[in-house]
């Protein structure tokens, strides 16, 4: 069984902080995303029609691993994608679903985020997968996403935005600035006529270095 040291109410706190450093980096937008972290009792998840920038105590709603609500006010419409997550990972204790400009740009373009521009790319995620258009909040969209998650901490939607996982929210608030930033330099790179990738050896070099420090 999972268990942490912090408590329900110093988690909803976590997720209040995260939601404003989302927005002053201009990574979420209008009432769009939601946030999650599981606890001892089941999910905190941010409640639906929320402003990420601006959450307060009463936006956050606890459910148990079925999506059901066990206190006040209506868990976001996309709860089933962070159940879902979570039941596959157990590693996993936070997640960050958001349409952030440069990430949700690759994703409109059905464009995955594949090319081996720089080493931190490399060493943070490999790659940045994209999951197949399906309709918000449908059991399509999960199904869609999470077959990616056994291998992939942070996976495009197409059409719609990014998910991002991680074993504490502090982490998945990271990846999520560093892979908006990922994008965005893809972006300026063909803007300027294209990046130089590293080589296959260059990655594999990157790749076992990152095992290395894993062990």
């Amino acid at each position: 069984m999972f268990k942490d040291k912090l408590t329900e109410a110093a988690k909803r706190i976590k997720i209040i902080e995260t939601g404003r450093r989302l927005y002053e980096r201009n990574l979420t937008v209008g009432t769009s995303g939601n946030l999650s972290i599981r606890t001892n009792e089941g999910i905190l998840i941010t409640a639906s029609g929320t402003a990420l920038g601006g959450l307060t105590l009463e936006g956050i709603v606890l459910m148990d691993f079925d999506g059901n609500e066990l206190s006040a006010g209506k868990a976001s419409s996309e709860k089933m994608l962070h159940v879902e997550i979570y039941k596959q990972r157990p590693d996993i204790n936070a997640i960050i679903h958001v349409h952030p400009v440069y990430l949700t740009s690759f994703a409109a373009c059905r464009l995955p985020l594949n090319e081996p521009i720089m080493s931190e790319n490399i060493l943070y995620f490999e790659e940045i997968p994209l999951a197949d258009y399906a309709m918000p909040s449908s059991g399509v969209l999960v199904d869609n996403t999470v077959k990616f998650i056994d291998n992939h901490d942070v996976v495009l939607m197409a059409n719609h935005g990014v998910v991002v996982c991680a074993k504490d929210i502090e982490t998945a608030f990271l990846k999520t600035e560093t892979a908006e930033y990922y994008a965005q330099v893809t972006i300026n790179t063909k803007l300027l006529g294209g990046a130089k990738n590293l080589s296959e050896q260059d990655v594999q070099d990157l790749i076992n270095l990152k095992k290395m420090a894993n062990n």
